[in-house]
């Protein structure tokens, strides 16, 4: 998101002139999609936009004050209780007696569930009313109603307070937040409406201990997906002896087991919070790809979910083909950088996920998707495969391209799809249509794993695809390859001119593994992703830094995105590069330590000989589906 900023000295604060993105980074998440909660290190919520209770797209509280006896809390931990929970410890020391050790404390539990957010406070006092008086305990609780889009808050922009309805009785009160109906319980406390907020009172005995709390529960009767109730199908692996590792793949099984969803035709996983709590085809295919080693089940309710919303018409406004593999699906429009960029509900503006959905499909078969499951879908694989020649190739050179034809959509459009990260090594922008490297290794493996498949099903076919493969390869090998003072390597892209944009950057890694490039070209790419430019120490950063544009915080232009390095690992690891996989996969364990073992979606691109640990990237999403899932390319790669 670009702003301005304004300053007349070195030491006079800096003042936006523009609404900011919020910053993520110090902030407190659980999740139970599609619900969750933000909220500050002391479980306080309301001091940053983003805080709040959330469902979907909406939220439906912005604010909650907890007072106690008056006095103020003082926070001293929080305990993270899997994905779905999180305590707050803090102490009220206002009501304390005589000496220097804390006498009364405060935990505030919270949890979230797919319909809603439940928060209990347990305040226990050693003092037990002996010392410090018989009066009894005044807790109250003040909560902010809101109905507040994710769109709107990501853009900077504030609350939208909604006025709630207590019964006469005062024992709920309730409120509608969009389309979001909103149900407040507080057993035991008197429940009324002050303003804006709905405030919860209990008047207690003071003993040792006192449990009270207070239930939001939501009905999203319009949801485009819904929460998933169903066993988890996927666990951490057994008997991994890397403590790091062990401690990832736990952490990574639980935040992914948090963001499944489900539409009619299957369960999958959503793309992160809280950005991107829906279906993303791109993301939602790696974070099951990623699992295959461990779960196909997963992988083929993706499959079904997006064959379901294949393209069956061309319509510019959404950037749908027929054929075409979706990008995200939204409740509503989301008006992305102020309203420049504005994207439908249903949003096909990707030119990877057709390719990557047809790998996705062979791969699951490979691991053991059951047959029947895979030839439901072999009709959604022609399609798939058509759409790559009849469209993905606009221009019919032989590769694959894209180009925004709505104004509306997003520029770039592959995984890298912020508005700068396709540049010259110079630090110039390219200038679409786009073909970018990865995407034709995409296209070139889903061209011969889906000829594999038609084969191997009685299907017509084949042998064209293969034919087609070959051809792009051949343009590939034509096209592509540049060189700097460290080494040949594939350029990002050919830009409108087809000129090869000379920058290296992590898409290379994607095409090993591929079958695009030869077992020498191999060679020479997996050289180059752990060359001290491009491998951090931390992980493979996005962009090398002997180019100009590069900035280890540059969303596209620098940092490190523990998926993308997972790709290149894996990638690594099928075209035999086992000692580089290793390399990478060391890269990111040491960043997995750094973030507590919930890899964010993208870490700053520092240097592990500069710093201990990389800086976080502040705005970015965690949990993330594939940042999570990067840990089972790691495990493999280390021997799992």
């Amino acid at each position: 998101m670009t702003s301005t900023i304004t300053s007349t000295s070195p030491t006079t604060a800096v003042t936006p002139t523009v609404p900011l993105q919020p910053l993520l980074h110090d902030e407190v998440v659980v999740v139970a999609a599609p619900t969750q909660a933000w909220s500050g290190r002391d479980g306080s919520i309301g001091a940053n936009p983003v805080h709040g209770y959330w469902t979907g797209d909406q939220r439906f509280v912005a604010r909650v004050d907890v007072r106690v006896a008056g006095t103020d809390v003082e926070p001293v931990a929080v305990v993270p209780s899997g994905a779905r929970a999180v305590v707050f410890s803090g102490l009220l020391r206002g009501l304390d007696g005589a000496g220097a050790d804390p006498d009364v404390r405060l935990d505030r539990r919270r949890t979230v569930r797919i319909d809603g957010v439940s928060e209990r406070l347990r305040v226990t006092d050693r003092l037990r009313g002996t010392a410090a008086g018989v009066d009894p305990l005044e807790v109250t609780v003040r909560i902010r109603p809101d109905a507040a889009g994710m769109d709107a808050v990501k853009a900077g922009l504030g609350r939208v307070p909604v006025t709630a309805t207590a019964t006469a009785d005062g024992a709920h009160a309730t409120w509608t937040a969009g389309s979001v109906e909103v149900r407040l319980e507080a057993p035991g406390a008197a429940v009324t409406v002050d303003g804006d907020d709905v405030v919860l009172r209990w008047r207690v005995g003071r003993a040792h201990e006192v449990e009270l709390g207070w239930d939001c529960a939501v009905r999203t009767p319009d949801a485009v997906v819904s929460g998933v109730r169903t066993p988890r199908p996927f666990d951490a692996p057994a008997d991994v002896r890397d403590d790091r590792l062990r401690r990832w793949l736990e952490r990574a099984t639980d935040d992914l087991d948090a963001l499944r969803l489900a539409r009619p035709e299957g369960e999958f996983i959503a793309a992160g919070a809280p950005w991107f709590f829906t279906l993303f085809g791109r993301d939602s295919i790696w974070a099951a790809r990623f699992l295959l080693p461990v779960d196909t089940s997963t992988a083929g309710g993706t499959l079904r979910v997006l064959a379901a919303l294949q393209g069956t018409r061309d319509d510019p406004t959404t950037a749908e083909q027929p054929g075409k593999i979706m990008h995200e699906l939204r409740q509503a429009s989301l008006p992305v950088d102020n309203d420049e960029i504005s994207l439908p509900p249903l949003y096909y503006g990707t030119v990877d996920a057709t390719a990557l959905w047809v790998c996705l499909l062979h791969d699951a078969w490979r691991a053991g998707l059951p047959d029947a499951e895979v030839e439901a879908l072999l009709p959604a694989l022609e399609r798939a495969l058509a759409w790559m020649r009849d469209h993905g190739d606009a221009d019919g050179d032989g590769l694959l391209e894209y180009v925004d034809e709505s104004g509306r959509g997003l520029a770039n459009q592959g995984w890298k799809d912020s508005g700068d990260s396709v540049q010259w090594r110079d630090g110039t922008l390219a200038t679409g249509p786009i073909a970018l490297c990865e995407v034709q290794g995409y296209a070139h493996e889903a061209a011969v794993h889906g000829a594999d498949l038609l084969d191997a099903f009685g299907r017509d076919g084949g042998d064209g695809w293969r034919a087609w493969a070959a051809r792009l390869a051949e343009r590939f090998r034509a096209a592509f390859w540049v060189a700097d003072e460290v080494s040949r390597y594939p350029a990002i892209a050919l830009d409108a001119d087809k000129r090869p944009v000379d920058s290296a950057t992590s898409n290379i890694g994607h095409l090993l593994g591929t079958g695009l490039l030869t077992p020498d070209e191999e060679a020479v790419v997996a050289d180059r992703v752990v060359r001290p430019d491009m491998a951090s120490g931390f992980g493979l950063r996005t962009l090398s830094t002997t180019a100009a544009g590069y900035w280890p915080l540059s969303y596209h232009g620098g940092t490190v995105w523990a998926h993308d390095t997972a790709v290149v690992i894996a990638g690594l690891t099928r075209s035999g590069h086992h000692d580089a996989a290793r390399t990478l996969a060391e890269q990111l364990l040491a960043a997995a330590v750094a973030f507590d073992f919930r890899m964010p979606e993208l870490h700053a691109g520092d240097d592990v000989s500069e710093v201990a640990r990389p800086a976080p990237y502040p705005a970015a999403c965690r949990p993330q589906a594939w940042s999570a899932a990067a840990a089972f390319p790691v495990w493999v790669a280390m021997g799992g």
